[in-house]
């Protein structure tokens, strides 16, 4: 008689091995000591607060085997897009000619971006207007559903900011950037169904964006905690927070 118990718990066991090496593999890395444009869209300041002075997470909050597995295979979803692109007649450029990502530095190093890609062409009948800046998210099914559904402004916001702030950013670096709409890319981890968007630049947004930058930057120089965004520590930003505890708790 099979034991599917003793297979499930070996199959556990090897998943966990993994996610330990994962994980010891991102204890190694050096924490970044920037604020990312790509988080800038985030909805609470206290949390991103949080995240660029290094504040440690709540315990049992840090970052999960199965997340970090997720993060990695979002990597191979954008390898996978770029290959089909090129391969489809579009003339996309995710390297400087130093073999590094391409990106934009700003308020002394403090607040820094690094691009999915550029696109310097595309087919003749799109019609698409370059160079654009060119970002690529995998979602899962009712993610990307959502996304098709309502557009990448409203659905995702944080996505929305980022793109803003690089074509504004990249603008000095790649002429032309902010005037082209960028190519938002968007695949259904489920079903490898692919959604494109044409975003144009929203000058509004990116500013909004960047000031938010400087006022953490400012407040965290002056030690000062910058208010939590709802008043209730069951909101369900609160509730998914890794330093939920920490806030609400009267840590600092």
């Amino acid at each position: 008689m099979l034991d599917f118990n003793s297979s499930s718990s070996f199959s556990e066991r090897v998943t966990g091995f993994i996610d330990e090496a994962l994980a010891s593999e991102r204890d190694k890395q050096t924490p970044r000591a920037y604020l990312g444009a790509s988080r800038l869209g985030v909805a609470c300041d206290r949390a991103l607060q949080y995240e660029y002075l290094q504040a440690p997470v709540d315990p049992g909050r840090e970052l999960s085997g199965t997340t970090l597995r997720i993060f990695e295979a979002g990597h191979v979803f954008e390898d996978l897009a770029i290959r089909w692109l090129r391969l489809a007649g579009f003339d996309l450029h995710t390297e400087t000619s130093q073999g590094g990502q391409y990106g934009f530095s700003a308020a002394g190093g403090r607040i820094q971006g690094h691009v999915d890609g550029i696109l310097a062409a595309g087919p003749e009948s799109l019609g698409l207007g370059c160079p654009a800046l060119w970002e690529c998210k995998s979602l899962n099914a009712k993610s990307w559903k959502d996304t098709v559904k309502r557009g990448v402004t409203l659905s995702k916001p944080v996505y929305a900011a980022q793109i803003a702030l690089y074509q504004a950013y990249m603008e000095p670096q790649v002429p032309g950037i902010s005037r082209n709409p960028a190519l938002f890319t968007a695949i259904n981890k489920d079903t490898a169904e692919l959604y494109f968007e044409q975003v144009p630049f929203n000058g509004e947004l990116a500013q909004r964006a960047s000031d938010r930058g400087v006022r953490i930057l400012q407040a965290s120089n002056a030690h000062e905690l910058l208010p939590r965004l709802a008043n209730d520590p069951t909101h369900y930003e609160c509730k998914f927070c890794a330093w939920q505890d920490r806030c609400w708790g009267g840590g600092s």
